[in-house]
């Protein structure tokens, strides 16, 4: 991760007096996100801005927390003198990281089994990650049925949408991809388990472990001499 993202920046800008958050990585942009700014992605660059209609003491209270966040967070904060605390709130894991842990459990399978019961978390009928995706779909939609403006039963059409088509798609190919997996009992072939472990025959007692060493490479020759170059 480069040096910069490190550091950020949290400022009222001095020509149009807008609370700005410019710099960081994604974790970074997940924690001004969960503090309550807006994204907002430009060709060249992310940044966050405060929702609008905020008086100026939400704004301070919006930015003070989100310092505080970063700041626990590890993350350098240079911020307005109005925003600095040395508050330091708990911080917990998001629901997102135990999804997270799939990918990682799928990165360590080493049988078909392995892969397939991680992706069976996705895919569970009831009380899968993509069915409990579709049913806050559905609910965003019913949400916005009874809003009020001109544009939210546009939106509620549009979610619906994503989770009767897109979101479908998503579940019935992952869940066919688990299927076949499951039905497959096979090792990885790239990958296997390594114990660690020293068999009692094993003469070199300073062997880390009883794995076979990796395949050598070799060099790849040079190339011919043009003849003209002979002497």
């Amino acid at each position: 991760m480069p040096l910069a993202d490190r550091f950020l920046d949290i400022r009222r800008d001095p020509h149009s007096d807008e609370l700005i958050a410019r710099g960081g990585d994604s974790e970074a942009h997940s924690v001004l996100q969960r503090a309550g700014f807006i994204a907002v992605v430009r060709v060249h660059e992310t940044y966050h801005r405060a929702p609008t209609g905020l008086t100026k003491d939400d704004e301070s209270d919006l930015a003070i927390d989100a310092v505080a966040r970063l700041r626990a967070a590890g993350y350098h904060v240079d911020c307005d003198t109005d925003f600095d605390t040395d508050y330091r709130p708990a911080s917990y894991l998001p629901l997102g990281s135990s999804v997270a842990h799939l990918a990682e459990r799928i990165r360590q399978a080493t049988t078909t089994e392995e892969a397939a019961d991680a992706l069976t978390e996705l895919t569970a009928a009831h009380d899968g990650v993509l069915a409990a995706l579709g049913d806050v779909l559905t609910a965003t939609a019913d949400f916005h049925d009874g809003l009020g403006q001109a544009a939210d039963p546009y939106i509620a059409r549009r979610l619906r949408y994503l989770a009767d088509e897109h979101l479908h798609i998503m579940r019935t190919d992952l869940a066919d991809t688990r299927n076949t997996l499951a039905d497959r009992h096979a090792p990885h072939p790239g990958r296997s388990t390594c114990t660690g472990e020293v068999p009692a025959t094993e003469r070199e007692r300073s062997a880390v472990c009883a794995c076979p060493p990796p395949p050598r490479t070799l060099p790849a020759p040079p190339p011919p001499v043009a003849a003209g170059l002979r002497r």
